[in-house]
């Protein structure tokens, strides 16, 4: 699985990682978070992330 990092911030989304703290497991690809998801640090839309 891809990595993306937030064109807006650098945040590194790993789906190794998951984002737990916003309800993501670890291990859900980029493609399968939620369409209103959004980068944890700075807010910005999943348009707004680019594979790493």
């Amino acid at each position: 699985m891809d990595n993306f990092v937030c064109l807006v911030c650098g945040f590194v989304y790993d789906p190794n990682e998951g984002d737990p703290e916003n309800g993501v497991a670890a291990g859900t690809p980029f493609a399968d978070l939620p369409a209103d998801w959004t980068c944890p640090v700075c807010g910005a839309p999943k348009d707004q992330f680019g594979k790493e």
